[in-house]
């Protein structure tokens, strides 16, 4: 076993659980004086404080795993690039931060973005002021006054964290995409109500009910909207054009607005402030996981999936469900002593942007878009409808098991455009074996691994011949008399 050093990390559960060094060396069973050590690094965990640890505080040894920075260092590499770029912070220095000082590091990053989101702000008001706030001459939305992006260090990184969507990621994100109280209420309803496939949408409309709801398509919503409820009728509107599995959703949906309503804001609320856009998202979105897990009840979902072996294609035939949605509760499968495979969850568009990506293991994603071409969830769209499997590994050595599929949305009539999206489910390739799309891969063979990013500009890989921008932090090769396959060759250190 690699020794392991999570100092931090140890501080950290030990602070939220409001314990001194004493008190937790006697629950280890170990002298204060070691503790200290452990806490500043200068001995690693052992494996019976791991077990103890684990024991006492109910954490996944993952916990304390050093992989767990690796999302937090390359948000540190995007957020800060000019600054790397400037020569006024080095890679190396962001690494320690990462994994020294967690906290601090993400606090850096939360400054980073309320100075981005000022900078918006104030050219917002600049343009109007002069004008221009239609995207003339002073700058677009969101644009400085002469022109140029907003900044954090200088740039500008669409969807940042803070924006509340993008809040709403990280939210979920700090939970692992599990939510365990939720999780279990949820289950416990569809129990006492009797969820089963094939008798979902008879169900919710029965609970819906003995709240006085009536379910109706007509006058329905108009034609832009999936659904809509109102209270004064205690009716709720959902489009002909939603499919059973689409009808179920939006109907448990709304049964956990009107049955957990209390809770919904308690936890949103946790993070956020009542009444914030921020907080409203949230709701939405716990009330979006309730929904899920009250028509894909926990237990009887994990059951199947690992009976199964993770079959995509046949967990939405057993449940008739469609293959995102399947996908989402797939990555929600994180309960403690009965856990499924931790995926990470992505929803992509041909131009390459995420409007969804959550994760129960430490792959990390960009926030600007822009993430690696060789990732499997772009090539989904050159053949849609099947799906594509993919042994992936990370600059920082980690592989992963990817597959992906496209799925397409109508809203209905003649010309009406579609939309078109990769969907991608990855986990790390130690699960791999677990699932049926591993049967005929070379999972040991680390040279079979097919090497991605998470983005051009803050890639570790030089000699990428994909790569379409200058690597950040490195000076180039420029001679007139040579060419190479390398679109950016860098100088020698």
């Amino acid at each position: 076993m690699a020794k392991v050093y999570a100092g931090s990390r140890l501080r950290r559960l030990r602070a939220e659980r409001g314990l001194r060094q004493a008190e937790l060396a006697r629950l280890l069973g170990i002298s204060p004086g070691y503790l200290n050590q452990m806490e500043h690094d200068s001995r690693p965990l052992t494996v019976p404080v791991l077990l103890r640890l684990t024991e006492t505080f109910g954490v996944d040894p993952e916990f304390f795993s050093g992989r767990d920075t690796s999302r937090l260092l390359a948000d540190l590499r995007e957020g800060l690039a000019d600054e790397v770029d400037g020569g006024r912070i080095t890679p190396e220095d962001l690494g320690e931060l990462a994994e020294r000082l967690p906290s601090v590091a993400e606090l850096v990053l939360e400054l980073g973005r309320r100075n981005q989101a000022l900078a918006n702000r104030l050219a917002e008001a600049n343009a109007e002021r002069e004008g221009t706030s239609d995207g003339g001459p002073g700058g677009g939305p969101g644009g400085a006054p002469d022109g140029r992006p907003g900044v954090l260090g200088g740039r500008h990184r669409p969807g940042e964290a803070g924006t509340p969507h993008e809040q709403i990621r990280e939210f979920f994100y700090r939970r692992r995409n599990y939510l365990h109280e939720t999780d279990l209420a949820a289950e416990d309803l569809a129990e006492e109500i009797g969820v089963r496939p094939g008798e979902v949408l008879t169900v919710l409309t029965e609970r819906l009910a003995r709240h006085g709801v009536r379910v109706a398509t007509h006058p329905g919503p108009g034609r832009d909207e999936q659904h809509r409820y109102d209270p004064a009728a205690r009716v709720l509107y959902l489009s002909g054009r939603l499919r059973p599995g689409q009808r179920a959703f939006r109907m448990a949906t709304q049964l956990a607005l009107l049955e957990y309503d209390v809770e919904l804001s308690a936890l949103a609320g946790e993070d956020f402030v009542p009444g914030s856009d921020s907080w409203s998202l949230a709701r939405i979105g716990i009330a979006h996981y309730f929904a899920a897990a009250l028509i894909l009840p926990y237990r009887r979902f994990h059951a199947t999936a690992e009976e199964l072996r993770y079959d995509i294609e046949q967990l939405t035939g057993t449940f008739g469900l469609g293959f995102e949605t399947v996908c989402h509760r797939l990555s929600t499968l994180q309960r403690p002593r009965l856990r499924g495979v931790p995926f990470s969850f992505v929803r992509v568009d041909r131009a390459g942007n995420m409007s969804k990506r959550q994760s129960a293991s430490g792959f990390h994603f960009s926030h600007a878009g822009g993430t690696c071409p060789l990732w499997n969830v772009y090539e989904a769209f050159a053949a849609p409808g099947r799906i594509h499997v993919q042994i992936a590994a990370m600059p920082d050595g980690q592989r992963y098991l990817w597959i992906a599929r496209t799925v397409t949305r109508h809203q209905g009539g003649w010309g009406d455009p579609a939309k078109t999206f990769a969907i991608g489910l990855g986990c790390e390739v130690q699960h791999a074996p677990r699932l049926v799309y591993s049967d005929g891969l070379d999972l040991g063979n680390a040279s079979a691994a097919t090497p991605i990013g998470m983005g051009c500009r803050v890639c570790e890989r030089l000699d990428c011949p994909q790569r379409a921008v200058p690597p950040l932090g490195r000076a180039l090769t420029v001679d007139e008399h040579r060419g190479t396959f390398v679109p950016y060759p860098v100088r020698e250190d």
